[in-house]
């Protein structure tokens, strides 16, 4: 059976999933209407709740073959441990489970505690009674399996461009400090005075606080050239980064993670 997916070649079929895979049973069949290529949002951050652990690691792989930066968890209680932790994610893909009533009263419990946060709901019911449960309930959006992977990643991208300064105006690491709408960045009342392509990489790596950012995504976000990952500029802007962030006699929160790229992480 062949799903619906990103097309970086529009030259090339989209990939087929056998009738027989327990993947079937959640996507539908692709309907052929042309090329269509999923747009770049590097850097975007999508974390990703579903019982079917199979199919959650698929819509990773396909989301990170788009350029995003996916992770899966298997339950409520690891979910909510990221989503507390100094990581901001763009979008939280969430399956609502069976019943779906579990998923609901997880939606009520989750709106009030992140107010920004995008949610787009997974669920096995297609009424729309049910719909509206999950939208009264605090999803932004709400996709029934099973999934057509073009109309997922479409509201995926509706939902980027709908959400797009989703990052909270203030961000913490330590006693490191960035107000974005001041553009301004301290570190233990120090003020730290960076360029716009500085402060664009620091930005990038406090919304990654705690997970690594590859070289090729500091490139294709801060830079637009996404063809040239091997670029050694990312290196030269983190040392002038790294001079201003880290004082000497300071705790260091920029590393170096050898052969990938850069971690922001509180000491």
């Amino acid at each position: 059976m062949e799903m619906g997916s990103r097309v970086v070649d529009s030259s090339l079929p989209p990939p087929v999933v056998p009738a027989a895979s327990p993947l079937a049973a959640h996507l539908q069949p692709a309907v052929s209407n042309g090329s269509w290529e999923f747009n770049s949002t590097g850097g975007r951050r999508v974390l990703i709740v579903e019982n079917d652990l199979d199919l959650a690691n698929f819509l990773a792989e396909e989301l990170r073959e788009s350029r995003f930066l996916a992770e899966v968890v298997p339950g409520c209680e690891q979910m909510l441990e990221l989503l507390q932790g100094n990581t901001w994610y763009d979008l939280l893909m969430l399956d609502l489970g069976s019943p779906p009533s579990r998923g609901i009263a997880l939606l009520h419990r989750l709106r009030p505690m992140f107010p920004r946060l995008p949610i787009l709901a997974l669920t096995t019911r297609n009424s729309v009674e049910d719909k509206v449960l999950a939208f009264e309930a605090g999803a932004d959006d709400c996709v029934a399996k099973p999934l057509s992977l073009t109309e997922l990643f479409a509201r995926v991208r509706a939902l980027m461009r709908r959400h797009g300064a989703t990052a909270p105006n203030c961000s913490r690491v330590g006693d490191l400090v960035m107000n974005r709408e001041e553009r301004r960045v301290e570190r233990n009342g120090r003020r730290i005075d960076l360029t716009p392509r500085e402060l664009a990489i620091l930005d990038l790596m406090m919304r990654n606080a705690g997970r690594p950012v590859s070289r090729a995504t500091l490139v294709n976000e801060v830079w637009k050239m996404p063809d040239q990952p091997s670029t050694n500029i990312v290196d030269v802007y983190i040392k002038y980064v790294r001079d201003k962030v880290d004082f000497p006699g300071e705790p260091r929160l920029i590393r170096t993670i050898r052969g990938f790229g850069y971690e922001l992480r509180e000491t």
